[in-house]
């Protein structure tokens, strides 16, 4: 049996690994146009000096030997002929599969602002050279803009907050981080950004970007009118999904990207997808069990993703550690909301009917691995008497006979 895996992010590696280790004699391709296997969700830190890029690796050192492995490194995939089980790449080179599985993840979206896509130095952060090429800039220019405020403009502001140069974060929300954070959580961000010198401009929109005659950017104006100096553009405004080499396939996909079922599965039989790639739940564990759950399925071991729990952010910026799970906001008026603030430490729980829907944690985490539960296995805490802040696990773990643990 041969499986070719398409890209060497969360999904793909996991992929990966798992049909190695469910079938020891398969020959198994991992094709990327990546040189290096790495985190993006740790590129913040090799841009502020924290890592290099061996240690944005988040694979065993010799990965690909361990699990005897192919790497097709550098390359492209350019088309898939799926009647023939066929890919095309880069190099002119044409591969044969048995089994496909497709976790080419996604790209920076660029917006259609005048300026933007015609601009050099204009970047998103979503990939390893655009960490090296952001680094490379900042050491030279004085004046830096990044455009939203969500989980990828936050970590470039975070990389670049002690580099020395002049941070400006435009987002056309009114707080940052305004998927993951309620209004409490999301001020304090803003407040200790502010003292670190980022100038936050909120609730605005970028409408042009002026360049020079080399198309260098000078500045970047806003709906206020007001110009902000930048020689260099970090655009963190959403991703597309990788799926352009798809075009000409059977393989079908929609608005958001590829479409798998809880499977994994195509609409293809022996083609399969993970991970960012399906334009879904761009998130990193979620990633790595529809790699898995792709793979197994590949072996004819039935797994389905019944666990779509993928709107857990942990995240750690200027000294701030904060957690948010579920729903950050109640739907409507029959939910119930219990928030306790304790000095620095803040907690949010969304409840209705005896199950908990959502909760922010910010400053003293340790409660955070008892919600994750409670809102993961939708256990009923309507019988449970204590402070909801004071569950634990005694609350609703009971021990079996055999001593493994069950959920009440």
């Amino acid at each position: 049996m041969k499986y070719v895996v398409i890209g060497a992010s969360a999904a793909g590696i996991s992929g990966a690994k798992t049909l190695r280790e469910l079938d020891k004699d398969a020959e198994i391709i991992l094709v990327s146009k990546d040189t290096e296997v790495y985190s993006r969700c740790i590129l913040h830190h090799y841009i502020s000096n924290h890592r290099n890029v061996e240690q944005l690796n988040f694979t065993s050192m010799n990965f690909f030997e361990e699990y005897n492995i192919r790497w097709i490194n550098g390359v492209e995939v350019i088309c898939v002929n799926d009647e023939n089980k066929t890919l095309t790449l880069s190099n002119d080179k044409v591969l044969s599969f048995d089994k496909l599985l497709i976790c080419s993840g996604a790209s920076s979206f660029i917006p259609p602002v005048e300026g933007l896509r015609e601009g050099n130095n204009v970047v998103g952060l979503r990939n390893l050279e655009d960490a090296v090429l952001i680094k490379e800039k900042a050491a030279k220019v004085k004046n830096v803009v990044v455009l939203g405020a969500g989980l990828v403009g936050i970590d470039a502001v975070s990389g670049l907050i002690d580099t020395g140069v002049n941070i400006s974060l435009v987002e056309m929300g009114n707080k940052v981080l305004p998927i993951q954070l309620d209004e409490y959580t999301s001020e304090v961000y803003k407040k200790k950004f502010t003292e670190n010198g980022v100038n936050l401009k909120l609730g605005v929109r970028a409408e042009k970007l002026i360049l020079d005659e080399n198309k260098d950017p000078k500045a970047l104006v806003i709906n206020t009118g007001e110009e902000i100096p930048c020689e260099l553009v970090i655009v963190a405004t959403g991703v597309r999904s990788n799926v352009n080499f798809l075009n000409y396939s059977n393989v079908e996909c929609d608005k958001f990207g590829l479409i798998i079922d809880e499977k994994g599965k195509t609409n293809i039989n022996d083609i399969y997808g993970a991970g960012d790639v399906t334009g879904r739940n761009p998130i990193w564990p979620t990633a790595v069990k529809e790699g898995i759950i792709a793979a197994n399925n590949m072996l004819g071991k039935e797994m389905i993703m019944t666990d779509f729990f993928g709107s857990k952010n942990t995240m750690n910026f200027v000294g701030v550690a904060t957690m948010s799970l579920g729903d950050i906001e109640p739907k409507d008026e029959t939910y119930k909301v219990e928030i306790s603030i304790d000095g620095e430490n803040y907690k949010k729980i969304i409840h209705k009917d005896g199950k908990i829907y959502g909760a922010i944690i910010q400053g003293d985490l340790s409660y955070a691995g008892v919600l994750t539960q409670l809102i993961k296995e939708k256990i009923d805490i309507s019988k449970v008497t204590k402070n909801i802040f004071d569950i634990d696990y005694a609350d609703f773990f009971n021990i079996e006979k055999n001593f493994e643990f069950s959920y009440k």
